[in-house]
């Protein structure tokens, strides 16, 4: 590793010092060490200007473009990995390892990072940001118009009063209030129930607890993983599927809620779809 790292510093500093002239505006050569900044350069640069991805974006069962990122080169987040391609842009977050980031920065690699957004305001910011960096802010504009009209096309499915909805994901995490989460719940019609427990944005909920809810929907995440782990037990434990008989339980990919893009909209409209079958569901009663 120390080898590589070092060949890979070595050889980016010679072609740094090669390239006389400044740096190109509009990056050719871009290395994204963050998944969600992976699908923002899949949707908004050429693909010959992308020189390597992470390899988190060519698993269809977590990635939301896992078809345009086959044949990219893929990377693990380190900085030797990196180097290699001789960068003009990194597209890093807030998962990228900060030894990676600080040493990239220390030899002089151009580094653009970019924050979780928390709202869909700073969805449409990170958006026109990455936007920029890779020289597309007009593709920046026309992907956030694009993220707003199939936003406003699924919210018009979502009924009213509010339905209260809790979110199960691996290791029996949900989440709470002040997160994404909250307005693309309000946009499907429902109202996050972990706001009553007095938790922070992601925290384990005992099942005993899930099950005292007095839920409309429950939301369990789904990503399709075939191998078994420990972490997906609580998903398919006996108390999630009893919530079935009094609750709609709803399957819903975190990958679809998690990124800034149009995929938050697929996630509104399965939400707003289920909110239905909910009142459906009671008015029968």
């Amino acid at each position: 590793m120390a080898t590589a790292l070092l060949v890979a510093v070595v050889h980016y500093g010679c072609a740094t010092v090669a390239a006389a002239s400044p740096a190109p505006a509009k990056p050719h050569r871009i290395v994204s060490l963050n998944q969600c900044d992976d699908e923002l350069a899949l949707r908004l640069a050429d693909r010959d200007a992308i020189a390597s991805v992470t390899w988190l974006s060519q698993d269809p069962r977590n990635a939301n473009l896992a078809a345009a990122a086959a044949g990219l080169p893929a990377n693990h987040g380190f900085a030797e990995e990196a180097l290699v391609y001789k960068p003009d842009l990194i597209l890093a977050g807030p998962f990228t390892d900060p030894a990676t980031v600080a040493l990239l920065r220390r030899v002089g690699a151009p580094v653009a990072e970019f924050p979780v957004p928390e709202t869909l305001d700073g969805v449409r910011r990170e958006i026109r940001d990455v936007a920029a960096a890779i020289g597309e802010p007009r593709r920046g504009e026309a992907l956030v118009a694009d993220l707003d009209r199939r936003l406003a096309e699924a919210s018009v499915h979502a009924g009213r009063p509010p339905l209260r909805a809790i979110i199960l994901r691996p290791n029996g995490f949900t989440v709470g209030p002040g997160s994404l989460v909250d307005e693309i719940l309000s946009l499907a019609g429902m109202t996050n129930l972990a706001a009553r427990l007095d938790i922070g944005a992601y925290q384990q909920l005992p099942l005993e607890r899930l099950a005292m809810l007095d839920a409309d929907v429950a939301i369990v995440d789904s990503e399709g993983v075939a191998a078994p782990a420990l972490a997906t037990e609580a998903l398919a434990h006996p108390v999630v599927a009893a919530l079935a008989r009094r609750m709609t339980v709803v399957s819903l990919p975190s990958r679809l809620w998690t990124c800034p893009g149009p995929a938050l909209a697929d996630a509104v409209r399965i939400l707003a779809a289920a909110g239905e079958a909910s009142r459906r569901g009671k008015a029968r009663e």
